[in-house]
Order: structure tokens, then sequence, then C-alpha cells
């Protein structure tokens, strides 16, 4: 429809670029000027725009999936079609659709052995709201979160929550995995531990003796804190690839190993990455019920539900574990494709002398890759940063790739993460390809 009121150009009243800073400082609260926003978007935009413009990529940045290459189960999206056919287009309960959670609670007990009543689990759009939401009941300003780095995004949700940050720096003696050791050196004064495992960005997996020890730290702390009236300590499990597993790797949660554990343990999860739905947005989690309520009112604030669609197909999904199984075992096999392929060519690279190295697959969509060029010169350029790395890889042999950086870490050693969800193994071969002629160049 067409309408008869004058056009007003509102770019004409925002502030002029030389102007920016100083409206920002006016304007903005510190969260706002302080907070720093995703590295990974940032590269992934610049790699858009190379490939618009023609330039053969190799995209291995974003923690996602190309749809070609990785479709979502039949049965989610036929059953997507149905709910919204049905009118399933109104809000969902705050606490997600009741059938979902049903099946949340049996999908735990078949494949996890672990039985939740149905008041400790709460739907929402992702797993990201659901760890924001943890950071925001569990700690006041100023109170401390330990997290390993590298890991995702624990940094930004620090400083969101006001939190003091108590980063333990992992790399490859610990599989850049946290183990309970480090935990405990930190531990006293903490109220929140996160990990994720499989972990975003390394695809490592801990152990199952490191998980019960941490599961145990967490018991043992608490029992003493409660002797004199101190604060509990929780404990964030992020296990959104934990159905991504490879070879002899496996999956645990701390309730399973050391079941007292479950009464500060937040169980973190969703079908964005088990099941190639990133976009669509259904996460979960699991803990004590008077934690989920705090949790649940929170998102409730904020509109942080899942589409009601979304949820009920989910629930149909998890029904039909024939369909799961399927998927899995192709989907499974397609990600250690692409990983054996990146793992097996870069230690090829390397038994001939060039300097890379890579972690074998574990687990998730990611391989851990160290580029060893810090000081190397290319046409009077002279690497030295991981940050100059990456744009090496990307301007020379059109592979791209995030640094550990990205994920909070300031070691510039080198170490970099691969992601294969995007990418076809085609893709994958001619990237190497174009990675061992710049290497032997370096060389």
């Amino acid at each position: 429809m067409k309408t008869d009121r004058a056009v007003v150009p509102m770019m004409r009243y925002f502030p002029a670029s030389e102007d920016l800073a100083g409206a920002e400082r006016r304007g903005l609260s510190a969260l706002g000027l302080g907070l720093v926003g995703s590295e990974i978007l940032k590269i992934a935009a610049g790699i858009r725009a190379m490939q618009r413009a023609g330039k053969q990529v190799c995209n291995l940045t974003m923690g996602d999936f190309s749809s070609t290459e990785f479709p979502i189960p039949e049965i989610l999206a036929r059953e997507i079609g149905a709910a919204l056919a049905a009118g399933q287009t109104n809000y969902p309960p705050a606490d997600g659709v009741l059938a979902l959670r049903e099946e949340i609670v049996r999908h735990y007990e078949r494949q996890l052995g672990l039985s939740y009543p149905l008041e400790s689990t709460l739907v929402a759009g992702g797993s990201r709201p659901l760890i924001y939401a943890t950071y925001r009941s569990i700690l006041d300003p100023g109170e401390a979160v330990i997290y390993p780095v590298p890991s995702w995004n624990n940094n930004h949700y620090a400083f969101l929550a006001g939190a003091s940050a108590k980063e333990l720096v992992v790399g490859p003696d610990t599989n850049f995995l946290p183990t309970a050791t480090g935990i405990a050196s930190l531990l006293p004064l903490a109220r929140l531990i996160c990990i994720n495992t499989p972990q975003n960005p390394t695809g490592t997996v801990l152990s199952r003796n490191e998980v019960r020890d941490i599961a145990q730290l967490v018991v043992d702390e608490n029992k003493r804190r409660r002797k004199t009236g101190a604060r509990s300590v929780y404990l964030m499990w992020d296990q959104v690839y934990w159905m991504l597993t490879f070879g002899e790797a496996r999956h645990y949660t701390p309730p399973e190993l050391v079941p007292e554990s479950a009464a500060w343990t937040i169980l973190v999860d969703g079908i964005s990455k088990a099941f190639a739905a990133t976009g669509l947005r259904v996460g979960w989690a699991f803990a004590p019920p008077y934690l989920i309520a705090r949790i649940r009112d929170i998102l409730g604030h904020v509109g942080a539900w899942a589409p009601r669609p979304g949820q009920v197909a989910t629930a149909r999904l998890l029904a039909d574990g024939a369909a799961v199984a399927a998927f899995h075992e192709t989907m499974i096999g397609e990600v250690r494709k692409r990983l054996d392929l990146l793992h097996d060519g870069f230690q090829d690279m390397a038994r001939v002398g060039l300097p890379v190295e890579s972690f074998p697959p574990q687990g998730a969509i990611y391989l851990s890759t160290r580029f060893a060029l810090k000081g190397r010169k290319l046409g009077g350029r002279t690497i030295g940063t991981n940050g100059e790395i990456r744009e090496l890889l990307l301007d020379e042999a059109g592979f791209a790739v995030v640094p550990f950086q990205a994920f909070g870490l300031k070691d510039e050693s080198g170490w970099m993460r691969l992601s294969v969800g995007a990418a076809s193994p085609r893709d994958i071969e001619e990237g190497l390809a174009r990675v061992r002629v710049l290497l032997e160049r370096l060389s």
C-alpha cells in the first residue's frame, strides 16, 4: 500500500562518522561501551565479501552447517511443516511445550542413564540463552567464574554478568581441556565453573576420570562450604556436542559418575549441533528445580523461547529412536570424513617438515591445528601474530580459519580452530593443496 506521507531521511539525523566516538561516549552504558563483538562473525563477514568477489575460499570458520552438506533430519523438517499447518504458531509455555520436556527426560534416561524429574528441565531458544541465564541466576557482580581458555564465549558472558573471570589456560598437554587439579587451585572463592565437552573450539573430549574428579571436587567443596555457611559453587556442563564423538572418545556427565553432583550441576544441550539444526533454536537445560525456575523467569522476561513449531517437531524427532540413530550414522560419518581429511592432510605435510600440526579428531565439528609460522617471511611480510597467520592463510591460500584468540587465548603460538560443518570434502582437499603450496613457499 502506497502512503501519501512525506519520506523523512533518518540518516541525516544520525551522528557523522567523525563524531561517532563522542556520540557513543555520551549515550552508551559502560556495558554497551565495553562489550566486544564476536570476532568470528567479523571474520565470516570478510570471507563472504571475498566469495562474492569470486575468490575461491575453503571456509572453516563458522560453527555452523551448510544445509546442502548437512541437511536436518527429514522427520524434523516434516514435523515443523505439520505443526505450522496445524496452527502451532502461538506462544509456547514459558518452560517449554510439555510433550518436548517429557521427551527430553526420556531421551536422557535412554541415552545417558540420567533420570530427572520433569520440573528439572527447561526449553529455550537454543543453548545460548540458557548459558547466559545460568550466569545471571547464580553470579552476583564481582563473584568469580572459572572457565578454560580457549573456550567459547565465556569471557563475554562473564563480562555481561559483571563476574570476576578466573581463566584457566589449557593447552596440548591437557588435551586443551581443564583438569580437576587446575580447577582446584582457583576454586576457593568461585561460584561457578563452566565446562564444554566435546569442546568448542578444540574438538577435544574430557576423559571419564577427569569428569569424575571434577564432579567430586564440586561435591567436596560444597560440603566444606555448607559447614562454614559459604555460598555454593555450581558446575555448568555445556554438552551441546555430546552426540558427536569419534573413535575411542566417549562423553560422560558429572551426575552419571558422581550422582551427588547433580545438586549443583546444570546440563545445557540442544538440537543445533547434533542435528545440524542451528537456525531452529531449540535448546534445553537440566538442573535442580529451584534453579531451573529462576532461569525460566529470567528468560521469560526477555522472551527467549524456542518457536512452538520447532518444539513440537523436536519432541517427535526424539521419540523416534530409529530415525535419530539413522541420522547420526550418516552425519557422524560425514563429519568424521571431513575432520580426517584435514588431519591426515596436515600429518602428511608435517612428515615432510612443513610447519603444521593437528590433534586427532575426538568430537564436535572442530579440529585444533597449529601453523608454526611466527617469524616467517613472505614477500617482505613478517608473520608475528595469530591474526597475521590467519590473514596469510586466507589471502595466499583461500583457507579460512579462526585463531584461538577469538576464544580468549592470548598466546600467539599459531593454534587455530577449523570447523567442517559448512565445507565439502572437495573444498577441503582443494584448500589443503593450496595450504601445502603456501607452506612450501614459507619453508
